[in-house]
């Protein structure tokens, strides 16, 4: 069921299993204020579903800002998927070896810097990502 989509992301919310399907948004200089709005819908949308588990799908996502500014964007979603009620995240890969080298360090930050309350996992399908949000 769709649950909310605009020009940059969508969300669609499986209610049998209870898994949030989010496109992760391009991230371009330019749409950051955007980008960080559409971050607190999902948040808001996690809290008001009370959703257990989240597909974040990175698959498709393009990127034009720097690593700095990348850092910081999954730096503010991470603090906020902190205060939710989620357990699994479930990540679906960039095929591109570059972007996936820098969301590996950011990722290895977050976990060493916030108490993650959740299983994070990388996958490079999002049939894998699936399976593994659904299985017990």
């Amino acid at each position: 069921m769709l649950l909310y989509q605009n020009s940059l992301i969508t969300l669609t919310f499986d209610p049998a299993n209870d898994v949030l399907d989010v496109a992760y948004p391009d991230l371009h200089d330019y749409l950051i204020p955007e980008i960080k709005n559409s971050i607190n819908i999902i948040l808001e949308t996690i809290v008001n579903y009370n959703i257990k588990k989240m597909l974040l799908d990175a698959s498709n996502t393009v990127v034009s800002i720097g690593h700095e500014e990348s850092h910081e964007i999954s730096m503010y979603l991470a603090k906020g998927l902190v205060r939710t009620c989620l357990q699994k995240v479930a990540r679906v890969q960039s095929p591109n070896t570059v972007l996936e080298e820098r969301s590996d360090k950011t990722i290895q930050v977050i976990e060493n810097t916030l108490q993650l309350p959740f299983e994070l996992q990388n996958f490079t399908t999002k049939e894998e990502a699936l399976l593994w949000l659904i299985s017990a």
